[in-house]
């Protein structure tokens, strides 16, 4: 598989699709090409000797089919087709996001199951040591965990993003940095970090999870089926091609275009090959241009808010759509770390804590904003 290539199949068998996929993408290949002078050199034994890494999302303990973890079917798939071809010492690493336990994660979307039938190992990223480390001209703090890896295999969920718009191969990396850097990426505005970091942390190969991700939400909750998995090389080439599915400019993802400037991948994707392994269903020819995250932004003011608070109360905005409150709120919604210490009429989480109104929590549960703001539009106030 080349740089600029993109490899998709469709179906509803999805290890097995996942392992024609790898097949076909030649997988094994791209490894061995990656150390066979360092082999050549130093005689060690390949590839029992290599350690692969595999990096699903598993943001929240949520099952794949609500639209935001990846499916374990695929990683099924991948874990097969390393050890039918000798490569046993994998590893499955991922942290959650703040406000979610990684070992839940890993029970509620069937990761355990996987660990025991395959016998591979699980690394709770929250529970890893970190470091600083260059990430060309930014410092920032990693798993060290990352560096026990010889090849790094990438799967994330095409979704959209409350923040971003986007989220997949370039986002997913987030999950290899500690809970404490995640919450400063908020502060630094998510984009610039998100694109230093992958200049910090090299991914080899990457399979995309496109069977039913939630186009608005990064935690899921509105799926949209589309069945298919497709695999990549290059990260920002990946992303390129997301934001054409998904409507986007990728100038209107901007850690796209910054990552791209780093020299982490190339976006130029009119001059991709884009390889699909079988034909698609008419039904699920074309992603929706509609999102719903475009009318419920314009009821809050955000300001460096973390990826759980502001993903729990898009959500519950829309639930208040729904029932035909949210019209009925007259203030805006204050969210994010910019408000710690500030006071103001409104606001979701600790860092309004000094607010007239708030919903205390870090973050506060989808349920406990919405029943919150709930109270409010019907009473005026919380109290």
């Amino acid at each position: 598989m080349k740089n600029d290539e993109l490899f998709m199949i469709y179906g509803t068998n999805y290890k097995e699709m996942t392992r024609q996929l790898l097949e076909k993408a030649g997988l094994e290949d791209r490894i061995f090409d990656k150390y066979k002078e360092e082999f050549k050199n130093t005689g060690m034994k390949f590839p029992q000797s290599m350690r692969i890494g595999i990096k699903p999302n598993l943001v929240s303990p949520s099952e794949a089919s609500w639209g935001a973890t990846t499916h374990p079917e695929i990683v099924a798939g991948i874990i097969e087709y390393l050890q039918e071809r000798n490569f046993i010492n994998i590893v499955i690493m991922e942290g959650s996001w703040v406000g979610d336990k990684t070992e839940e994660a890993v029970k509620v979307c069937g990761y355990d199951r996987l660990i025991k039938e395959y016998g591979v190992e699980f690394w709770d990223m929250q529970k890893d040591e970190s470091y600083e480390k260059d990430c060309a001209g930014m410092k920032l703090q990693i798993c060290s965990s990352v560096d026990k890896i010889d090849f790094l295999i990438n799967v994330p969920v095409l979704k959209g993003h409350c923040q971003t718009k986007i989220t997949c191969a370039l986002k997913n990396m987030k999950g290899l940095i500690p809970n404490k850097e995640k919450r400063h990426f908020h502060k630094m505005g998510l984009h610039k970090p998100i694109a230093h970091l992958n200049a910090g942390i090299h991914q080899d190969f990457i399979v995309v999870d496109n069977i039913c991700g939630d186009l608005d939400f990064e935690d899921g909750g509105n799926p949209v089926v589309m069945n298919r998995i497709f695999a990549a090389v290059d990260p920002v080439l990946c992303d390129t091609f997301v934001c054409k599915l998904l409507h986007y400019r990728k100038e209107e993802v901007p850690y796209l275009v910054m990552a791209e400037k780093l020299g982490v991948g190339c976006a130029d994707i009119d001059d991709a090959n884009l390889r699909e392994l079988n034909h698609q269903k008419e039904e699920n020819a074309e992603i929706p241009a509609v999102r719903k995250i475009v009318a419920l932004k314009d009821a809050v003011e955000e300001v460096e808010s973390c990826s759980a608070c502001y993903g729990y109360l898009i959500p519950a905005l829309e639930q208040l759509r729904k029932e035909g409150l949210l019209e009925k709120l007259n203030d805006k919604i204050a969210i994010g770390q910019g408000y710690r210490g500030k006071t103001g009429k409104l606001g979701v989480g600790n860092c309004t804590s000094r607010f007239e109104d708030c919903v205390k929590g870090c973050p506060p549960t989808e349920k406990e904003i919405y029943d919150f703001l709930k109270k409010y539009v019907q009473t005026g106030c919380h109290e």
